[in-house]
Formats: C-alpha cells, structure tokens, sequence
C-alpha cells in the first residue's frame, strides 16, 4: 500500500509540475498582463476540451519533439524502428511515458510489453504493478527502486534544456 502511494504521489507531483511549468506561457493574460476577455477564454476553453480527448493533448509529444537534446535522448532509448508518436501514444504525460522508456531499458523488460501492461483497456497497471508483473522474480522492494529511479530520470529528462547556438 505504502508502495503505491509513493507511486501516486509521484505522478501527482510530476503531473502538478508539469502543469505548473508549461501552463504559465498559456494563462489567462494578453500581452502586457492585461486579463484576456470573457469570449477569449471561452474560445480557449472550448479548444482546451478538444485538445484533451486524446490524453494530455500529446503536449508533451511536441515539446519533445521540439527540444533536440531531449528529442535524441528518447530517440536513443526508442525501440528499433517505433516512433516516438506511436510509442507516447496512450501515455497520459511525458512522465509517464518517459519512466517506462527508461525501465524499459534499465530492466531489459521489451517496451511493448510494458506499455501494454500500464495502458491496459479493461485494467491498465501503474509503473510498478507492471514491472511486477513482467518480472515476478523482483522483490516488491526492488520494484519501488527501479520504478522510484525511472521516474527520477523521467523528471531529469524532462528538464532537458534544449541547446541553442547564439547568433552571431
């Protein structure tokens, strides 16, 4: 139980983070700090419900794709010939797709077999529970480590700084 708090509680705060990080640039402000008008939001509502039917708008899936320090290291961890939107796909955060690609590689577990197991349709699994359940032979101990490092890497990749030459 104290196991799969620990894993809500993580998701949780990397989905609050993730919110909190990439939500400022959107907020509810024109240029100049200006509040936006009541027709503007509704029309950014309207779009925002839109954008959530396929999970958390495969945001992530863009801002991955437009960092190319993080774009490369994902690549590198991708199963040979998978893409990157069909292996985030299903995935609800970049958090989570990002832990199971590096369990994926740190356990040698075929990714998937992983992602299958986490985006089950009738009972999809957390990070952990799928481990378990792709690796019996782990303590429950072993599984909080290796789920509990995925997710630090996950959180480290996604503060990736995409590299810019100055302009001359």
């Amino acid at each position: 139980m104290k196991r799969i708090s620990t894993i809500i509680f993580g998701l949780s705060f990397v989905l609050y983070l993730s919110g909190t990080t990439f939500g400022q640039g959107k907020g509810g402000h024109a240029p100049g700090g200006a509040p936006e008008t009541h027709a503007a939001d509704h029309d950014r509502d309207a779009n925002h419900g839109k954008s959530h039917a396929s999970g958390e708008d495969t945001n992530f899936e863009v801002r991955i794709e437009q960092n190319p320090a993080l774009k490369s290291k994902v690549e590198s961890m991708l199963p040979a010939g998978e893409n990157l939107k069909t292996a985030a796909s299903g995935f609800k955060n970049g958090g989570q797709f990002l832990a199971a690609l590096h369990a994926s590689k740190d356990l040698g577990i075929p990714f998937d077999q992983l992602k299958a197991k986490m985006m089950g349709s009738n009972a999809p699994m957390s990070l952990g529970q799928a481990i378990h359940a792709l690796k019996p032979n782990l303590s429950e101990k072993d599984v909080d480590k290796v789920a509990d490092k995925a997710e630090k890497e996950a959180k480290a990749d996604e503060r990736t700084k995409s590299v810019t030459k100055p302009v001359s």
